[in-house]
C-alpha cells in the first residue's frame, strides 16, 4: 500500500471539508466505545485480565526469537509449511511462488492487514492470480476501484448505506437495494462462486499459538472459514509480533480482544486451525504454509517503542481517538490508522516518511486508557517527536520555540513574569468575549475552533489573593 502519511495535513483537511464522509463519521461514531463499555460488564476484573493479557505479551516480545521457534517446530510436525519474509516484497514473492507451485488461478482472502502493508493484490495481480476479498467490508472496498480501508476492524466504516447501495447497482448490474439484508444476500451470492472454485486461501493470523503451531483466527461473517477449509491450499500471512505460547493464553487474551474490537462477548466465528487435512478429515488444507513477516518488527524489539509489540490489533484506540472519529482513517495515509498507526507508521515505514502522524493526537490518553493490553500510547507518541525534534525534521521555528519556552520553563521569575503578560494579553485580546477567534502567534490552534480566553491572572496569583483573604 502506497504510503501518503506525509500528506496527512492535506488529508486531514480534506476530510474534514468533505461533507459527506463527515456524515457518514458523524454516524459510526461512538457505536464501538458504547458497545465496548457494556461488554466490559461482564469482565469480573478488567484491570487483572489486562495485566495478565499485558505479561503474556510482554513473555512473548521479550523473548521473541525463542518462541518463533517453538512455533515453528510444531507448526512443522503438523505437516505444514514455515516461511520467512523480511518485508513486503518478499510476501508477494513467496506468496506468488506458492500460487504459481500449486497452478493456482484465483486466490480468495479473509481481512489480513499485512497484505495490505505489502500490496499482495497488485502484485497477485500482476502475476494473472486472481485475488477476491471475501470480507464484506473488504469486499466493498476492492470493488470501489480498490479503495484502501479506513479501519483495521470495519474497513469500510466510512461508507455509508446508500454508497453501497449505489456501488452494488453499478458493479453488480442489479436492481437498486436500499435493505442491508439484501445488499448482506447479494454480495453473499457474489462470492459463493468464488468460494468454491479458488484453488487457494489466504487469511491473516490474530494469534500464532507456539504450544501447538496453531492459528487462531477472528471473525464475523463466516468467511474466514471458507477460506481456510475449502480450498487445497491455505497461506496464513501475519507478523512475527503475533505468536503467543499456550491455548490458555489465548483464552486470556480472548477475553479481551472482541469486547476490545467490536463490543461483543466473544465474536461470531472464532477457529484454532492446526495442520493439513488429515485422511479422516473431511475438510481443511491439502497443504498450509505460514508467512511469518518482518517488516521492521525486529528492529523495534529492546527500543524505547518495544512495548508497541503488545498490539493485538483491536482497534479501540481508533474508536475512542477524537482525531480519528473527527477525520477518519484515510487521512493518516496508510494501513493503520489512529494512535497505534501513528506510532506503527513511523516505526515501520520511517520516521521521516510521517512527520506529522505523531502530532495527530491530543494527547488526552483516552488510547492508552482503553488499551487491553496496556500500551502507553500517548508517550510513545511523544518520544516520536522527541526523536523527530533531535533529527531536525520538524519546522526551525517550531524547534527554536521549544527550545526558548524549555530555558523560560527552567527561570521561575523568568516564567512567572511571562505568564502574568501573557494571560494580561489574552484577556485583552478577547475583548468583551470569552473565546479568542485567532491567536495572533499561533493561528493553527484556532483555524477550526475558538480558544478559551483566561481570567486575566495568573492561578499563582489567584492562590495568593484567596490565601491573603482567608
Amino acid at each position: 500500500m502506497e504510503i501518503k502519511s506525509m500528506r496527512f495535513k492535506a488529508n486531514a483537511s480534506a476530510s474534514l471539508a468533505n461533507v459527506v464522509l463527515q456524515g457518514n463519521l458523524k454516524n459510526a461514531k461512538g457505536k464501538f466505545v458504547t458497545k465496548r463499555a457494556e461488554a466490559l460488564k461482564d469482565l469480573d476484573d478488567f484491570e487483572g485480565t489486562r495485566d495478565a493479557a499485558k505479561a503474556i505479551r510482554n513473555k512473548v516480545i521479550d523473548n521473541l526469537d525463542l518462541w518463533l521457534e517453538r512455533f515453528e517446530r510444531k507448526a512443522l510436525d503438523t505437516g505444514a509449511h514455515v516461511l520467512w519474509a523480511k518485508d513486503g516484497a518478499e510476501v508477494c514473492r513467496l506468496v506468488t511462488e506458492i500460487a504459481r507451485k500449486h497452478g493456482v488461478k484465483k486466490v480468495t482472502k479473509s481481512k489480513s492487514m499485512l497484505s495490505e502493508e505489502a500490496g499482495l493484490n497488485q502484485a497477485l495481480e500482476a502475476a494473472g492470480i486472481q485475488p477476491v476479498e471475501t470480507d464484506l467490508g473488504e469486499y466493498i472496498l476492492q470493488v470501489d476501484n480498490n479503495e484502501p480501508p479506513s479501519h483495521i476492524i470495519a474497513p469500510a466504516v466510512h461508507k455509508s448505506l446508500d454508497d453501497v447501495a449505489d456501488l452494488f447497482h453499478k458493479v453488480h448490474g442489479t436492481p437498486r437495494k436500499t435493505e442491508i439484508p439484501a445488499l448482506t444476500r447479494e454480495a453473499r451470492e457474489v462470492l459463493r462462486g468464488h468460494f468454491l472454485t479458488a484453488e487457494m486461501g489466504l487469511s491473516g493470523g490474530n494469534f500464532l499459538v507456539a504450544e501447538t503451531g496453531s492459528v487462531a483466527l477472528v471473525t464475523n461473517e463466516g468467511n474466514g472459514r471458507m477460506v481456510t477449509t475449502l480450498p487445497k491450499v491455505h497461506v496464513v500471512i501475519t507478523g512475527i509480533e503475533k505468536v503467543i505460547p499456550t491455548l490458555e493464553d489465548l483464552s486470556t487474551l480472548m477475553r479481551l480482544l472482541p469486547r476490545s474490537a467490536t463490543g461483543q462477548s466473544i465474536s461470531n466465528y472464532f477457529s484454532i486451525l492446526t495442520g493439513v487435512k488429515k485422511p479422516e478429515e473431511h475438510d481443511g488444507p491439502e497443504h498450509l504454509y505460514f508467512v511469518l513477516v518482518d517488516s521492521g518488527r525486529a528492529d523495534v524489539i529492546g527500543g524505547e517503542f518495544h512495548e508497541m509489540l503488545r498490539c493485538i490489533r483491536c482497534g479501540a484506540c481508533m474508536n475512542h481517538c477524537p482525531v480519528y472519529q473527527t477525520i477518519g482513517g484515510h487521512a493518516y495515509g496508510w494501513v493503520y490508522p489512529g494512535p497505534m498507526g501513528s506510532v506503527l507508521t513511523p516505526l515501520y515505514a520511517g520516521i521521516e516518511n510521517s512527520i506529522d502522524l505523531p502530532h495527530a493526537a491530543t494527547l488526552c490518553n483516552q488510547c492508552g486508557i482503553v488499551c487491553p493490553v496496556g500500551i502507553p500510547l500517548p508517550e510513545l507518541l511523544r518520544k516520536l517527536r522527541e526523536k523527530q525534534t533531535d533529527a531536525g525534521l520538524r519546522p526551525l521555528t517550531e524547534r527554536i520555540g521549544l527550545r526558548l519556552w524549555a530555558w523560560v520553563a527552567q527561570q521561575p521569575k523568568l516564567y512567572a513574569l511571562g505568564a502574568r503578560f501573557g494571560v494580561r494579553y489574552l484577556k485583552w485580546l478577547a475583548g468583551k468575549s470569552d473565546r479568542i477567534s485567532l491567536l495572533p502567534m499561533a493561528p493553527e490552534w484556532t483555524r477550526g475552533r475558538d480558544f478559551p480566553a483566561p481570567q486575566g491572572k495568573t492561578f499563582r496569583e489567584m492562590y495568593a489573593a484567596r490565601r491573603k483573604a482567608a
